[in-house]
């Protein structure tokens, strides 16, 4: 069960411990946007420009289930893989 603690601390060492927790959440998201370009993952508007569609043909593919995508919290990738195979099955 949490535990509930009320302790006092100094608006320095409040400031101390936030922004601590900002610099570990902001490590995080930098690795995270790190892997996702190591792994030739795109976001929406970079494979609608680099497949030269528009974001509207990309969000159709997606939610018809043409092409799959992988969802990191609010954020939507796409593998360049994945849209290649999808527009080469369509040209067939």
């Amino acid at each position: 069960m949490n535990e509930i603690r009320f302790i006092q601390v100094t608006p320095e060492q409040l400031k101390e411990v936030v922004s601590e927790a900002v610099k570990v959440q902001l490590e995080d998201f930098k690795k995270s946007f790190e892997k996702a370009k190591d792994e030739n993952l795109l976001n929406s508007d970079e494979a609608a420009d680099f497949f030269k569609i528009s974001k509207v043909t990309l969000w159709r593919w997606r939610k018809d289930g043409t092409v799959p995508f992988l969802r990191k919290g609010s954020k939507v990738y796409f593998k360049r893989s994945d849209i290649e195979s999808a527009m080469v099955a369509m040209q067939e």
